[in-house]
């Protein structure tokens, strides 16, 4: 059964900067460079009201419904979330193209639904858990359960 082994800090310092160094390639307009495994958010400060960007992995993208889905690594605390739960109307980038988008935060049961799927067609998903803090014992079942304990962001058009 999926157990999580260590709580994940929020980035601080060069850490930080290097997590958020992306966003300049989007605002270089190189986005596109990335591919379709990144997407730039685009959301508003919910204290701030301002616009605020924040690069995200892609974990799994539906072609046809054109929803894309995201995992909050650092948790409830993660700040583009927050913003997210503030004001869900935000528009996103991949490659080179743009729309609006509404952003929907996932149940426990729909995040580990999501998450056993992005195991089925990932070889590395083993290692990705790792990276997040959980030991798995890599059935599907068990990549449910963590995917339970994470939060999974849908991005939906509209």
């Amino acid at each position: 059964m999926a157990r999580q082994i260590k709580h994940r800090q929020l980035p601080s310092g060069v850490s930080r900067w290097f997590l958020r160094a992306p966003i300049w390639i989007f605002r270089l307009g190189l986005g596109g460079l990335l591919g379709k495994r990144f997407l730039l958010l685009n959301h508003i400060g919910r204290k701030s009201g301002l616009l605020r960007q924040a690069v995200l992995e892609v974990v799994i993208h539906e072609k046809d419904s054109n929803t894309y889905y995201v995992n909050a690594g650092f948790g409830p605390k993660t700040q583009w979330l927050q913003n997210l739960r503030a004001h869900p109307n935000v528009s996103i980038q991949v490659g080179w193209r743009k729309w609006d988008v509404r952003a929907e935060v996932l149940s426990p049961q729909q995040s580990g639904e999501v998450f056993r799927r992005f195991a089925e067609g990932n070889k590395l998903a083993a290692t990705y858990a790792k990276a997040l803090g959980f030991e798995v014992d890599g059935s599907l079942d068990d990549y449910y359960q963590m995917g339970t304990m994470m939060i999974f962001v849908a991005l939906r058009p509209r």
